[in-house]
Protein backbone atom coordinates (compact mmCIF):
# COMPACT_ATOMS: atom_id res chain seq x y z
CA UNK A 1 0.00 0.00 0.00
CA UNK A 2 2.61 2.35 0.99
CA UNK A 3 4.60 1.58 -2.46
CA UNK A 4 1.44 2.20 -4.52
CA UNK A 5 0.98 5.57 -2.59
CA UNK A 6 4.30 6.52 -3.39
CA UNK A 7 5.38 6.01 -6.33
CA UNK A 8 2.31 7.80 -7.93
CA UNK A 9 3.53 10.83 -5.68
CA UNK A 10 6.75 10.90 -7.11
CA UNK A 11 5.73 10.57 -10.66
CA UNK A 12 3.01 13.16 -10.59
CA UNK A 13 5.19 15.45 -8.03
CA UNK A 14 8.02 15.46 -10.15
CA UNK A 15 5.88 16.02 -13.01
CA UNK A 16 4.09 19.18 -11.32
CA UNK A 17 7.18 20.58 -10.02
CA UNK A 18 9.10 20.47 -13.80
CA UNK A 19 5.88 22.52 -14.95
CA UNK A 20 7.62 25.73 -12.86
CA UNK A 21 11.07 25.55 -14.33
CA UNK A 22 11.53 28.96 -16.85
CA UNK A 23 11.63 29.53 -19.76
CA UNK A 24 8.14 28.25 -20.19
CA UNK A 25 7.61 28.92 -23.87
CA UNK A 26 5.22 25.75 -24.68
CA UNK A 27 2.13 25.07 -22.34
CA UNK A 28 3.04 21.25 -22.75
CA UNK A 29 6.28 19.11 -23.01
CA UNK A 30 7.24 16.77 -25.57
CA UNK A 31 6.09 13.43 -24.45
CA UNK A 32 9.95 12.60 -24.87
CA UNK A 33 10.62 14.85 -21.79
CA UNK A 34 7.92 13.48 -19.81
CA UNK A 35 9.32 10.03 -20.46
CA UNK A 36 12.70 10.65 -18.93
CA UNK A 37 11.44 13.12 -16.33
CA UNK A 38 9.31 9.94 -15.27
CA UNK A 39 12.16 7.46 -15.88
CA UNK A 40 14.92 9.67 -13.78
CA UNK A 41 12.57 10.20 -10.80
CA UNK A 42 12.12 6.79 -10.96
CA UNK A 43 16.02 5.86 -10.76
CA UNK A 44 15.79 7.94 -8.11
CA UNK A 45 13.00 6.67 -6.34
CA UNK A 46 14.37 3.13 -6.35
CA UNK A 47 17.88 4.80 -5.05
CA UNK A 48 16.49 6.45 -2.19
CA UNK A 49 13.79 3.38 -1.05
CA UNK A 50 16.94 0.91 -1.62
CA UNK A 51 18.86 3.38 1.29
CA UNK A 52 16.04 4.42 3.43
CA UNK A 53 13.28 1.28 3.36
CA UNK A 54 10.90 3.85 3.79
CA UNK A 55 8.65 4.23 0.11
CA UNK A 56 7.07 7.69 1.40
CA UNK A 57 10.41 9.52 2.64
CA UNK A 58 11.68 8.48 -0.84
CA UNK A 59 9.05 10.32 -2.55
CA UNK A 60 9.92 13.37 -0.29
CA UNK A 61 13.46 13.08 -1.32
CA UNK A 62 13.29 12.36 -5.06
CA UNK A 63 10.42 15.55 -4.83
CA UNK A 64 13.61 17.64 -2.77
CA UNK A 65 15.84 17.02 -5.16
CA UNK A 66 13.48 17.87 -7.88
CA UNK A 67 12.77 21.19 -5.88
CA UNK A 68 15.98 21.59 -5.69
CA UNK A 69 17.43 21.81 -9.09
CA UNK A 70 13.94 23.68 -10.11
CA UNK A 71 14.65 26.66 -7.82
CA UNK A 72 18.40 26.78 -8.23
CA UNK A 73 18.13 26.75 -12.05
CA UNK A 74 15.16 29.54 -12.32
CA UNK A 75 17.54 31.86 -9.63
CA UNK A 76 19.94 31.40 -12.01
CA UNK A 77 17.97 32.30 -15.14
CA UNK A 78 16.64 35.49 -13.39
CA UNK A 79 20.62 36.27 -12.12
CA UNK A 80 22.90 35.00 -14.78
CA UNK A 81 20.28 34.50 -18.20
CA UNK A 82 20.63 30.69 -18.62
CA UNK A 83 19.32 28.18 -16.79
CA UNK A 84 20.75 25.22 -14.99
CA UNK A 85 23.70 23.20 -16.57
CA UNK A 86 25.25 19.81 -16.27
CA UNK A 87 28.92 22.06 -16.76
CA UNK A 88 27.67 23.80 -13.07
CA UNK A 89 27.54 20.43 -11.38
CA UNK A 90 31.24 20.79 -11.63
CA UNK A 91 31.23 23.25 -9.29
CA UNK A 92 29.80 21.59 -6.45
CA UNK A 93 33.36 21.04 -5.10
CA UNK A 94 34.35 25.13 -5.50
CA UNK A 95 31.42 25.61 -3.73
CA UNK A 96 32.78 24.50 -0.20
CA UNK A 97 36.53 25.36 -1.23
CA UNK A 98 35.67 28.98 -2.02
CA UNK A 99 32.05 29.71 -0.24
CA UNK A 100 32.34 33.29 -0.15
CA UNK A 101 31.86 33.43 -4.08
CA UNK A 102 29.01 31.79 -3.53
CA UNK A 103 27.28 32.51 -0.01
CA UNK A 104 28.28 35.92 0.32
CA UNK A 105 25.25 37.05 -1.70
CA UNK A 106 23.11 35.71 0.82
CA UNK A 107 21.46 37.47 4.22
CA UNK A 108 22.80 36.29 7.87
CA UNK A 109 19.41 34.52 8.24
CA UNK A 110 19.13 33.34 4.96
CA UNK A 111 22.40 31.24 5.85
CA UNK A 112 20.96 30.37 9.71
CA UNK A 113 17.58 28.83 7.97
CA UNK A 114 19.49 26.73 5.43
CA UNK A 115 21.89 25.29 8.38
CA UNK A 116 18.79 24.78 10.21
CA UNK A 117 17.04 22.99 7.21
CA UNK A 118 19.95 20.82 6.37
CA UNK A 119 20.27 20.54 10.60
CA UNK A 120 16.54 18.86 10.26
CA UNK A 121 16.80 16.86 7.40
CA UNK A 122 19.73 15.11 8.10
CA UNK A 123 17.57 14.51 11.79
CA UNK A 124 14.32 13.36 9.83
CA UNK A 125 16.38 11.03 7.45
CA UNK A 126 17.89 9.14 10.76
CA UNK A 127 14.57 9.25 12.16
CA UNK A 128 12.81 7.54 9.27
CA UNK A 129 15.35 4.95 7.80
CA UNK A 130 14.07 1.32 8.25
CA UNK A 131 16.13 -1.40 7.77
CA UNK A 132 13.24 -3.35 5.50
CA UNK A 133 15.30 -6.19 3.37
CA UNK A 134 12.23 -6.93 0.67
CA UNK A 135 11.43 -3.05 0.75
CA UNK A 136 15.14 -2.24 -0.31
CA UNK A 137 15.12 -5.12 -2.68
CA UNK A 138 12.40 -3.69 -4.05
CA UNK A 139 13.48 -0.24 -4.26
CA UNK A 140 16.63 -1.82 -6.32
CA UNK A 141 14.97 -3.16 -8.65
CA UNK A 142 12.72 -0.56 -9.40
CA UNK A 143 16.10 1.90 -9.88
CA UNK A 144 17.10 -1.17 -11.83
CA UNK A 145 14.57 -1.43 -14.36
CA UNK A 146 14.10 2.40 -14.76
CA UNK A 147 17.90 2.86 -15.93
CA UNK A 148 17.42 -0.13 -17.91
CA UNK A 149 14.63 1.59 -19.67
CA UNK A 150 16.00 5.51 -20.18
CA UNK A 151 19.49 3.55 -21.29
CA UNK A 152 17.25 1.60 -24.16
CA UNK A 153 15.26 4.71 -24.40
CA UNK A 154 18.46 6.96 -25.25
CA UNK A 155 19.54 4.63 -27.91
CA UNK A 156 16.20 4.88 -30.31
CA UNK A 157 16.32 7.02 -33.31
CA UNK A 158 13.59 9.43 -31.80
CA UNK A 159 15.32 10.12 -28.83
CA UNK A 160 18.73 10.79 -30.07
CA UNK A 161 17.46 13.48 -32.18
CA UNK A 162 16.82 15.07 -29.53
CA UNK A 163 19.12 18.88 -28.31
CA UNK A 164 21.61 17.97 -31.07
CA UNK A 165 22.63 21.44 -31.02
CA UNK A 166 23.18 23.47 -27.98
CA UNK A 167 19.89 25.71 -27.35
CA UNK A 168 19.55 25.53 -23.76
CA UNK A 169 16.41 27.53 -23.24
CA UNK A 170 14.46 25.40 -26.38
CA UNK A 171 15.41 22.29 -24.65
CA UNK A 172 14.48 23.08 -21.33
CA UNK A 173 11.23 24.59 -22.83
CA UNK A 174 10.59 21.67 -24.65
CA UNK A 175 11.91 18.80 -22.69
CA UNK A 176 11.55 19.92 -19.22
CA UNK A 177 15.30 20.79 -17.12
CA UNK A 178 16.34 16.97 -15.93
CA UNK A 179 16.28 15.73 -19.13
CA UNK A 180 18.12 18.55 -20.78
CA UNK A 181 20.61 18.38 -17.95
CA UNK A 182 20.70 14.72 -19.15
CA UNK A 183 21.00 15.29 -22.30
CA UNK A 184 23.30 17.88 -22.60
CA UNK A 185 25.74 16.02 -20.44
CA UNK A 186 25.39 12.70 -22.59
CA UNK A 187 25.86 15.15 -25.80
CA UNK A 188 28.60 16.47 -24.36
CA UNK A 189 30.33 13.40 -23.44
CA UNK A 190 30.32 12.43 -27.22
CA UNK A 191 31.71 15.85 -28.52
CA UNK A 192 34.38 15.22 -30.67
CA UNK A 193 37.85 16.88 -28.73
CA UNK A 194 40.49 19.06 -30.34
CA UNK A 195 42.13 16.97 -33.15
CA UNK A 196 45.20 18.57 -33.20
CA UNK A 197 44.79 20.99 -35.83
CA UNK A 198 45.31 24.69 -34.86
CA UNK A 199 41.87 26.77 -35.38
CA UNK A 200 41.60 29.52 -38.45
CA UNK A 201 41.72 32.92 -37.63
CA UNK A 202 37.72 33.99 -37.56
CA UNK A 203 36.95 36.19 -40.59
CA UNK A 204 36.97 40.30 -39.13
CA UNK A 205 34.95 42.66 -40.34
CA UNK A 206 37.48 44.77 -41.98
CA UNK A 207 41.07 45.22 -42.63
CA UNK A 208 42.87 46.63 -39.95
CA UNK A 209 46.72 47.21 -40.47
CA UNK A 210 49.72 49.30 -38.48
CA UNK A 211 53.46 49.60 -38.47
CA UNK A 212 54.16 48.87 -35.22
CA UNK A 213 57.09 47.12 -34.32
CA UNK A 214 57.24 44.13 -32.88
CA UNK A 215 56.35 44.21 -29.35
CA UNK A 216 59.39 42.12 -26.56
CA UNK A 217 56.32 42.57 -23.95
CA UNK A 218 52.66 41.46 -24.06
CA UNK A 219 50.26 41.66 -21.51
CA UNK A 220 46.75 40.47 -21.61
CA UNK A 221 44.37 42.24 -18.68
CA UNK A 222 41.12 40.61 -17.97
CA UNK A 223 39.01 42.72 -15.33
CA UNK A 224 36.23 41.16 -13.50
CA UNK A 225 33.43 42.73 -14.44
CA UNK A 226 34.87 45.39 -16.47
CA UNK A 227 32.29 47.23 -18.08
CA UNK A 228 31.27 50.65 -19.12
CA UNK A 229 29.26 51.77 -16.70
CA UNK A 230 27.53 54.80 -18.77
CA UNK A 231 26.37 52.16 -20.83
CA UNK A 232 25.32 50.18 -17.91
CA UNK A 233 23.21 52.91 -16.10
CA UNK A 234 23.08 55.61 -18.85
CA UNK A 235 24.54 58.11 -16.62
CA UNK A 236 27.49 60.22 -18.06
CA UNK A 237 28.48 61.20 -14.62
CA UNK A 238 29.93 57.65 -13.82
CA UNK A 239 32.51 57.48 -17.09
CA UNK A 240 35.51 55.92 -17.17
CA UNK A 241 38.35 58.57 -17.72
CA UNK A 242 41.00 56.32 -18.05
CA UNK A 243 39.05 53.90 -20.69
CA UNK A 244 38.40 57.03 -22.47
CA UNK A 245 41.93 58.01 -22.68
CA UNK A 246 43.11 54.74 -23.49
CA UNK A 247 40.30 54.37 -26.78
CA UNK A 248 41.79 57.54 -28.17
CA UNK A 249 45.39 56.23 -27.70
CA UNK A 250 44.04 52.62 -28.97
CA UNK A 251 45.54 51.12 -32.26
CA UNK A 252 42.53 49.08 -31.90
CA UNK A 253 39.16 49.40 -29.56
CA UNK A 254 35.75 48.08 -29.23
CA UNK A 255 33.11 45.91 -28.04
CA UNK A 256 34.28 42.87 -26.92
CA UNK A 257 31.28 40.35 -27.91
CA UNK A 258 30.80 37.98 -24.85
CA UNK A 259 28.13 35.18 -24.53
CA UNK A 260 28.61 35.32 -20.55
CA UNK A 261 26.29 37.49 -17.98
CA UNK A 262 27.26 38.02 -15.01
CA UNK A 263 29.22 35.01 -14.47
CA UNK A 264 31.40 32.14 -16.53
CA UNK A 265 34.34 34.09 -16.45
CA UNK A 266 36.13 30.84 -18.17
CA UNK A 267 34.12 31.27 -21.60
CA UNK A 268 36.06 34.91 -22.17
CA UNK A 269 39.60 33.16 -20.98
CA UNK A 270 39.16 30.29 -22.55
CA UNK A 271 38.42 32.39 -26.05
CA UNK A 272 40.91 34.46 -26.02
CA UNK A 273 43.93 32.35 -24.79
CA UNK A 274 42.66 29.24 -26.79
CA UNK A 275 41.25 31.45 -29.62
CA UNK A 276 38.32 29.07 -30.56
CA UNK A 277 34.49 30.39 -31.17
CA UNK A 278 31.25 28.40 -29.16
CA UNK A 279 30.10 27.38 -32.25
CA UNK A 280 32.81 25.30 -33.09
CA UNK A 281 33.14 23.76 -29.27
CA UNK A 282 29.42 22.68 -29.45
CA UNK A 283 28.65 21.81 -26.22
CA UNK A 284 31.59 21.96 -24.92
CA UNK A 285 31.17 26.14 -24.47
CA UNK A 286 29.08 26.00 -21.47
CA UNK A 287 32.57 25.16 -19.72
CA UNK A 288 35.61 24.97 -21.95
CA UNK A 289 37.77 24.11 -19.16
CA UNK A 290 36.43 20.97 -18.51
CA UNK A 291 37.99 19.84 -21.57
CA UNK A 292 40.96 22.60 -22.20
CA UNK A 293 43.79 19.94 -21.44
CA UNK A 294 42.49 18.77 -25.11
CA UNK A 295 43.40 22.46 -26.77
CA UNK A 296 46.75 23.35 -25.16
CA UNK A 297 48.31 23.29 -27.86
CA UNK A 298 46.09 26.55 -29.25
CA UNK A 299 46.73 28.33 -26.57
CA UNK A 300 48.73 31.78 -26.75
CA UNK A 301 51.61 30.52 -24.75
CA UNK A 302 52.48 27.76 -27.12
CA UNK A 303 51.62 29.36 -30.60
CA UNK A 304 54.04 32.40 -29.56
CA UNK A 305 56.51 29.77 -28.78
CA UNK A 306 57.75 28.38 -25.83
CA UNK A 307 61.32 28.86 -26.60
CA UNK A 308 60.82 32.24 -27.65
CA UNK A 309 58.61 34.01 -25.07
CA UNK A 310 58.61 33.62 -21.56
CA UNK A 311 54.55 32.89 -20.37
CA UNK A 312 53.55 34.03 -17.41
CA UNK A 313 50.18 33.87 -15.49
CA UNK A 314 48.81 36.50 -12.86
CA UNK A 315 45.88 35.66 -10.63
CA UNK A 316 45.70 36.56 -7.08
CA UNK A 317 43.33 33.50 -6.14
CA UNK A 318 43.64 29.87 -5.69
CA UNK A 319 45.04 28.15 -9.34
CA UNK A 320 43.20 25.47 -8.49
CA UNK A 321 39.58 27.12 -9.66
CA UNK A 322 38.81 25.94 -12.78
CA UNK A 323 41.78 23.24 -12.63
CA UNK A 324 43.92 26.47 -14.19
CA UNK A 325 47.11 24.57 -11.76
CA UNK A 326 47.11 21.29 -14.28
CA UNK A 327 45.60 23.53 -17.73
CA UNK A 328 47.64 26.48 -17.65
CA UNK A 329 51.46 24.87 -17.79
CA UNK A 330 50.37 22.48 -20.04
CA UNK A 331 48.97 25.61 -22.17
CA UNK A 332 52.20 26.83 -22.35
CA UNK A 333 52.52 29.04 -18.83
CA UNK A 334 56.17 28.55 -17.36
CA UNK A 335 54.99 30.51 -14.06
CA UNK A 336 51.85 31.35 -12.29
CA UNK A 337 51.62 33.93 -10.28
CA UNK A 338 49.00 33.10 -7.66
CA UNK A 339 47.45 34.45 -4.27
CA UNK A 340 51.14 33.54 -2.21
CA UNK A 341 52.30 36.42 -4.49
CA UNK A 342 50.27 39.07 -2.77
CA UNK A 343 49.45 39.98 0.26
CA UNK A 344 45.73 39.46 1.30
CA UNK A 345 43.63 42.48 1.66
CA UNK A 346 43.87 44.26 5.15
CA UNK A 347 40.42 45.17 6.87
CA UNK A 348 38.50 47.47 4.74
CA UNK A 349 40.33 47.09 1.74
CA UNK A 350 37.30 44.39 0.41
CA UNK A 351 37.65 40.92 0.41
CA UNK A 352 39.95 40.46 -2.34
CA UNK A 353 43.14 41.48 -3.51
CA UNK A 354 43.15 45.06 -5.45
CA UNK A 355 43.42 45.49 -8.92
CA UNK A 356 46.47 48.71 -7.77
CA UNK A 357 48.54 45.14 -6.51
CA UNK A 358 47.63 43.23 -9.47
CA UNK A 359 48.87 45.77 -11.75
CA UNK A 360 51.93 46.92 -9.51
CA UNK A 361 52.84 43.02 -10.16
CA UNK A 362 52.18 42.98 -13.77
CA UNK A 363 54.52 45.96 -14.15
CA UNK A 364 56.97 44.33 -11.67
CA UNK A 365 57.70 41.04 -14.08
CA UNK A 366 57.36 43.31 -17.46
CA UNK A 367 60.03 45.44 -16.06
CA UNK A 368 62.05 42.34 -15.09
CA UNK A 369 62.00 40.43 -18.07
CA UNK A 370 65.52 39.85 -19.69
CA UNK A 371 63.56 38.36 -23.42
CA UNK A 372 60.02 38.60 -25.30
CA UNK A 373 57.41 38.26 -22.56
CA UNK A 374 54.20 37.66 -22.41
CA UNK A 375 51.51 37.99 -19.06
CA UNK A 376 48.04 37.29 -18.95
CA UNK A 377 46.56 38.72 -15.81
CA UNK A 378 43.28 38.13 -14.41
CA UNK A 379 41.40 40.46 -11.55
CA UNK A 380 39.35 39.54 -8.93
CA UNK A 381 38.37 43.25 -7.16
CA UNK A 382 35.52 43.82 -9.01
CA UNK A 383 34.31 40.42 -7.91
CA UNK A 384 30.19 40.39 -6.86
CA UNK A 385 27.73 40.34 -4.81
CA UNK A 386 27.70 44.28 -5.35
CA UNK A 387 25.83 43.96 -1.78
CA UNK A 388 25.09 46.28 0.69
CA UNK A 389 26.50 44.17 3.49
CA UNK A 390 28.93 43.24 0.75
CA UNK A 391 31.98 44.98 2.16
CA UNK A 392 32.88 46.67 5.23
CA UNK A 393 31.14 50.03 3.86
CA UNK A 394 27.68 49.06 3.49
CA UNK A 395 27.52 50.82 0.58
CA UNK A 396 24.49 50.96 -1.82
CA UNK A 397 24.57 48.22 -4.97
CA UNK A 398 25.29 51.52 -7.64
CA UNK A 399 27.82 53.37 -5.45
CA UNK A 400 29.58 49.79 -4.48
CA UNK A 401 30.30 48.49 -8.17
CA UNK A 402 31.22 51.92 -9.61
CA UNK A 403 33.86 52.68 -7.03
CA UNK A 404 35.37 49.09 -7.77
CA UNK A 405 34.99 49.54 -11.50
CA UNK A 406 36.49 52.67 -11.20
CA UNK A 407 39.49 50.82 -9.62
CA UNK A 408 39.44 48.75 -12.91
CA UNK A 409 39.83 51.72 -14.82
CA UNK A 410 42.97 53.57 -12.80
CA UNK A 411 44.55 50.09 -13.75
CA UNK A 412 43.93 50.60 -17.22
CA UNK A 413 45.53 54.33 -17.05
CA UNK A 414 48.25 52.81 -14.73
CA UNK A 415 49.84 50.15 -17.06
CA UNK A 416 49.25 52.91 -19.91
CA UNK A 417 51.73 54.86 -18.28
CA UNK A 418 53.97 51.83 -16.83
CA UNK A 419 54.66 49.98 -20.01
CA UNK A 420 55.46 53.24 -21.77
CA UNK A 421 57.77 54.02 -19.07
CA UNK A 422 59.82 50.74 -19.80
CA UNK A 423 60.65 52.31 -23.00
CA UNK A 424 60.33 48.71 -24.56
CA UNK A 425 58.01 47.88 -27.75
CA UNK A 426 54.90 46.71 -25.91
CA UNK A 427 51.03 45.31 -26.39
CA UNK A 428 48.37 45.93 -24.06
CA UNK A 429 45.12 44.38 -24.59
CA UNK A 430 42.87 45.39 -21.75
CA UNK A 431 39.06 43.78 -21.10
CA UNK A 432 35.95 43.22 -19.11
CA UNK A 433 35.21 39.42 -18.65
CA UNK A 434 31.29 39.76 -18.67
CA UNK A 435 29.16 42.16 -17.27
CA UNK A 436 27.83 42.76 -13.65
CA UNK A 437 24.29 40.64 -12.32
CA UNK A 438 23.57 43.88 -9.62
CA UNK A 439 19.70 43.33 -9.14
CA UNK A 440 17.30 46.27 -10.50
CA UNK A 441 20.32 48.07 -12.23
CA UNK A 442 22.28 45.50 -14.41
CA UNK A 443 20.02 42.41 -15.00
CA UNK A 444 20.16 39.41 -18.17
CA UNK A 445 17.90 40.57 -21.15
CA UNK A 446 19.85 43.07 -23.15
CA UNK A 447 23.26 43.57 -24.24
CA UNK A 448 26.01 41.47 -22.60
CA UNK A 449 29.34 43.11 -24.20
CA UNK A 450 31.94 44.30 -22.25
CA UNK A 451 34.78 47.10 -23.26
CA UNK A 452 38.23 46.19 -24.79
CA UNK A 453 41.38 48.52 -26.13
CA UNK A 454 44.67 47.31 -27.54
CA UNK A 455 47.65 49.84 -27.18
CA UNK A 456 50.96 49.27 -28.89
CA UNK A 457 54.03 51.31 -27.58
CA UNK A 458 57.10 51.64 -29.88
CA UNK A 459 61.04 51.53 -28.46
CA UNK A 460 60.63 55.20 -26.98
CA UNK A 461 57.39 54.32 -24.79
CA UNK A 462 55.61 56.25 -27.72
CA UNK A 463 52.00 55.37 -28.22
CA UNK A 464 50.97 53.59 -31.69
CA UNK A 465 47.86 54.69 -32.30
CA UNK A 466 47.73 53.34 -36.26
CA UNK A 467 44.00 54.24 -37.14
CA UNK A 468 42.83 53.90 -33.80
CA UNK A 469 39.68 51.49 -35.68
CA UNK A 470 36.92 50.87 -33.18
CA UNK A 471 36.71 46.83 -34.22
CA UNK A 472 33.86 44.54 -32.80
CA UNK A 473 35.19 41.49 -31.92
CA UNK A 474 34.63 37.77 -30.28
CA UNK A 475 37.11 36.64 -27.51
CA UNK A 476 38.62 34.17 -29.79
CA UNK A 477 39.07 36.81 -32.72
CA UNK A 478 40.92 39.10 -29.76
CA UNK A 479 43.21 36.02 -29.85
CA UNK A 480 44.38 36.25 -33.09
CA UNK A 481 44.90 40.23 -33.21
CA UNK A 482 47.36 39.50 -29.86
CA UNK A 483 48.84 36.67 -32.34
CA UNK A 484 48.83 38.66 -35.21
CA UNK A 485 50.10 41.43 -33.60
CA UNK A 486 52.99 39.82 -31.62
CA UNK A 487 54.61 39.78 -35.31
CA UNK A 488 54.51 43.49 -35.47
CA UNK A 489 51.20 43.32 -38.24
CA UNK A 490 47.88 42.55 -37.94
CA UNK A 491 45.65 39.60 -39.43
CA UNK A 492 44.50 40.87 -43.13
CA UNK A 493 40.86 39.21 -43.16
CA UNK A 494 37.36 39.67 -44.91
CA UNK A 495 34.52 38.68 -43.99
Amino acid sequence: MELMLAVPLALVGVLLLDGLVHPRHMRLRRIEGVWLTMLLALAGFGLFLALSGNPLLAAVLVLALQLLIVVSSNAKRKMLGEPLLFSDLALIGAVFRHPQFYFSALAMWQKAAGAVVVIALLTALAWLFQLRPVMQATGAAIGFAALLALTISLRLPRFRQLAGQPQVDADVAALGLAPTLLLYWLRWRGADRADGAIPAAPALVQEIGTNAPSPEIIVAVQCESFADPVELFGDPAHALNGLERARADAVQWGNLLVSGFGAYTMRTEYGVLFGQEERALGFRRYDPFLTALDDVHHALPQRLGSEGWHSLFVHPHDMRFYNRHRILPAAGFAELVSESAFAPPSPGQGRYVSDAAVADKILQLAGAAQGPSFIYAVTIENHGPWSAGGDSSGEPLLQHYNRLVQAGDAMLGRLQAGLAALQRPALLAFFGDHRPSIPGLSEPGGDRHTPYVMLQFDAGGQVVSGANQRLDLTPAQLHHCILHRSCGEAPHLRA
